[in-house]
């Protein structure tokens, strides 16, 4: 999915547990001279509903119900010819350049497209089918090359670069500024000052690129939708709990296969099953499904894609002047550079390794102990950790599912919400969805009754809806042209159940939960006055500390004693429970730690391995036994299905972003228990004065100290998984600009 370099197309997609966002930023913008905008658009263009402008209530919404497939490619295109328009006029303006003929200018280009290509995304990532597939194809490669016609317009990076340098910018607000900054490096980044060629060449690799990104994309969904393991008999069922039990059913039952039960090919159906299964055959196999996507030697297979990606990246990082593509990425990150995010990582790879040692060394002695003949293999961790959860613990999974209802939760974050940054969720019902599943709420400013924006739930899988969790943003907070609220989507793929009965889901589950409302809240509590530097526009190893800080907020007495409620007696959950939960709060850290830090080590790895050919297999296999990587546990992400780095350039060398953003989540959390616990009412106004509402409007390790009053180091991220603490730190430091 895209993301236009002006906030007029505003869109930003974050997704956890894979949070991804991609950004295609990137020719020579060919147009006649031109010094206003173009005319008004044709008929055919004003019969296209999805180049209208937004209408109905809440500030305008998205014209869901009228999307069709068909109206896209015409939609895009003309949307592109009013943008080469917007562009020109900036461009071939005959006025000194200034803040306000040039850099708020480019807030307001651009628009229309950014619009057309929000409803693009969401049919890209949650409605595709074989039409659209076809259509995005073919699209992606235009889309990348208007993407480079914008950045490699002359005239038009001129005006920006005489704005950036003039002395008059010293004048400019602080937020006016960073503007200007992000702009100008933008477009630097992307080849500004290349010369002809460079240009050229750099374009060609852009929209292969894009093209590669699409197929690699379009391979992974068709795995996952084209490899099911189906149960035939209950002795095929052995150890599934109700609720697993009731998934399958009517996953099998949307396939036409009633009266069985099907584990799809999804995180969400994978999990809970190689956590219960009692039938290792079949866990074996339902592991092996989802850890060969992309894998499997067939038409869909990603390796080869992934080569020449690795290769395209890394003569583009050159064209550019940079060492590596994982150098160019990671230039205006927190971390600035590969080397010390690889710091934090190596940092924290030993311990959780030896921890994990100790975990599978206790699995083993329960599978011993009640006979089982076997050696503890990756489709067995789940399943015996469980078992260990209830030995060491006394608390079984299945005793803590009943009391984790989806929608339970959910009133659970809009509580913590009105606490925490004082808002509130009303639902409505006069707006159009993409999907009979999805729902939406206004929210409010709880003290004022002030319109903040819209909020869009999507929280179960289907067909053409890829895998993973993530949040949306439709439309971005802004100010500078009006009063703009936002509007932010959270997507899940949990598995619906039967008609009237309650989804219930995993404690891992109910985790990402909160971590994606937390990037909605990151944007529904935007306060700025320019789009591009609002709510989660900010640096990749920024934007997941605020949805992983919340978190922490579903493990507080406060939402389980209210929200934890049994779907049958509707009962709170008991106290003697929830303190077996939070005694149990570090365990399997070693196995989670391990699993996520591996795909990020060869992520980067990957991406410092410049120029040097790569077969993808053959690198994360000879990585990871250099690395230690204890054979019973899988990358989070393997290569072929890593969608985060090879659907798009949004993570790529930036997979560390989850752990550089959980050493400020940690040390960010305990100045809540440092005070007066979570819920301190004036730690909460710091977090959203300096963090929350900001954006990018300054750099993100100013953010965090006019917060926490220090820098974050590691110690804390030790302590919340359990790990030794060391004395040295490894603090985020300020990015340079």
């Amino acid at each position: 999915m895209r993301k236009l370099f002006f906030a007029g197309a505003g869109m930003a997609v974050l997704v956890s547990a894979g949070c991804a966002t991609t950004s295609q930023e990137s020719q020579n913008m060919a147009t006649a001279p031109q010094t206003t905008a173009p005319a008004a658009p044709a008929a055919p263009e004003q019969a296209n509903p999805l180049l209208a402008k937004w209408t109905g209530a809440h500030g305008g919404v998205p014209p869901f119900d009228q999307v069709k497939v068909e109206l896209f490619k015409p939609a895009i295109e003309a949307a592109m010819e009013r943008t080469r328009g917007e562009l020109a006029a900036i461009a071939n303006d005959t006025s000194a350049p200034t803040f306000e003929n040039t850099i708020v200018a480019l807030e307001s280009a651009g628009k229309t497209q950014g619009d057309v290509e929000t409803l693009y995304g969401i049919w890209s990532s949650s409605m595709s089918g074989p039409e659209f597939q076809a259509l995005e194809r073919e699209m992606a490669p235009k889309l990348a090359a208007f993407d480079d016609e914008i950045f490699q317009n002359e005239a038009l990076f001129r005006r920006i670069e005489a704005v950036y340098q003039s002395p008059d910018k010293s004048k400019l607000t602080p937020e006016q500024q960073r503007l200007t900054w992000l702009h100008y490096t933008r477009f630097v980044r992307s080849g500004a000052k290349l010369d002809a060629a460079a240009k050229q060449k750099l374009a060609a690799i852009n929209q292969r690129l894009a093209s590669l990104y699409t197929s690699f994309s379009q391979n992974v969904l068709a795995d996952e939708e084209g490899y099911t393991v189906v149960l035939e008999s209950e002795a095929d069922l052995a150890g599934l709990p109700d609720s697993v039990r009731a998934g399958a059913a009517a996953a099998a039952e949307s396939r036409g296969e009633k009266g069985k039960w099907i584990i799809t090919n999804t995180r969400s159906s994978m999990e809970p099953f190689l956590t219960y299964s009692s039938r290792r055959d079949l866990r074996e196999k339902v592991w092996r499904n989802y850890v060969n996507r992309g894998d499997n030697g067939d038409a869909r297979d990603n390796n080869v894609i992934i080569a020449e990606v690795l290769k395209l990246r890394a003569e583009r990082a050159t064209l550019l002047g940079y060492k590596t593509h994982a150098h160019w990425r990671l230039e205006n990150a927190m971390a600035r550079t590969p080397e010390r995010a690889m710091e934090l990582m190596e940092a924290v790879w030993k311990p959780a390794v030896a921890r994990v040692h100790e975990e599978v060394a206790d699995m083993q002695r329960v599978a011993n102990k009640e006979g089982a003949k076997l050696k503890i293999e990756p489709w067995d961790y789940r399943y015996y950790a469980e078992k260990v959860r209830k030995a060491k613990y006394d608390l079984d999974q299945n005793e803590v599912k009943p009391y984790l209802q989806l929608e339970k939760l959910r009133e659970g974050m809009f509580w913590v919400a009105g606490e925490l940054f004082g808002f509130s969720f009303t639902q409505v019902n006069d707006v159009p969805v993409f999907h009979p599943d999805v729902r939406v709420w206004e929210v409010k400013d709880q003290t004022s009754g002030r319109h903040v924006g819209l909020w869009y739930f999507d929280p179960y899988a289907r067909k053409g809806k890829r895998s993973g969790a993530w949040m949306n943003a439709y439309r971005s907070q802004e100010r500078f042209r009006g009063e703009v609220t936002t509007i932010v989507s959270n997507n899940s793929n949990f598995v619906k159940g039967q008609p009237g009965e309650p989804v219930l889901i995993s404690w891992e589950d109910a985790s990402t939960l909160f971590h994606e409302f937390g990037h909605a809240l990151h944007g529904l509590s935007s306060n700025v006055t320019y789009p591009s530097l609002a709510g989660t526009a900010v640096a990749r190893d920024y934007v997941e500390f605020p949805s992983q800080l919340l978190e922490h907020w579903l493990s507080t007495p406060e939402v389980l004693n209210t929200y934890a409620l049994h779907y049958q007696t509707g009962k709170p959950i008991p106290q003697a429970l929830v303190d077996r939960i939070e005694k149990a709060a570090t365990f399997n850290q070693g196995f989670g730690t391990v699993e996520y830090l591996s795909s990020a080590l060869v992520d980067m790895k990957l991406h410092l391995a410049g120029s040097t050919p790569i077969d993808a297999d053959a690198f994360e296999r000879d990585t990871l036994n250099a690395l230690g990587m204890p054979k019973e546990i899988v990358m989070r992400h393997r290569t072929p299905q890593f969608g985060h780095v090879f659907a798009g350039d949004g993570y790529s060398a930036g997979y560390y972003s989850y752990l550089w953003s959980d050493t400020l989540t940690a040390d960010a959390y305990e100045r809540f228990t440092e005070g007066k616990g979570a819920y301190d009412k004036d730690v909460a106004a710091l977090l959203r004065k300096h963090v929350f509402s900001v954006g990018n409007t300054l750099d993100p390790a100013d953010a965090y100290r006019a917060f926490r009053g220090r820098e974050a180091g590691i110690q804390a991220l030790m302590r919340k998984r359990g790990f030794p603490v060391p004395a040295a730190q490894v603090a985020p430091k300020k990015a340079a600009k």
